[in-house]
């Protein structure tokens, strides 16, 4: 990681993004403060799943869960 001032950065952008671009990251800083990182910007895979490969877990369902509710639970909904 270099650290390079902000009139270095200014003058030698171009050569930084090209450090950059190789893996390695920049720190700006004015005067001995650092105030901000270049770092190379990972691009996020869109890449779809292939049909038919499971993407999470199965989801479970109690027994009693398509029972009808009961006249109690029915009060405590308001119906």
């Amino acid at each position: 990681m270099s650290r390079v001032t902000v009139h270095q950065a200014k003058t030698n952008l171009s050569k930084l993004l090209c450090e950059v671009e190789a893996g390695e990251e920049v720190v700006v800083c004015k005067g001995k403060q650092p105030v901000a990182k270049l770092v190379p910007f990972q691009k996020k895979s869109r890449k779809r799943p292939a049909v038919g490969v499971r993407t999470s877990k199965p989801v479970r369902y109690t027994e009693d869960c398509f029972s009808p509710l009961s006249s109690k639970e029915l009060e405590e909904w308001g119906i």
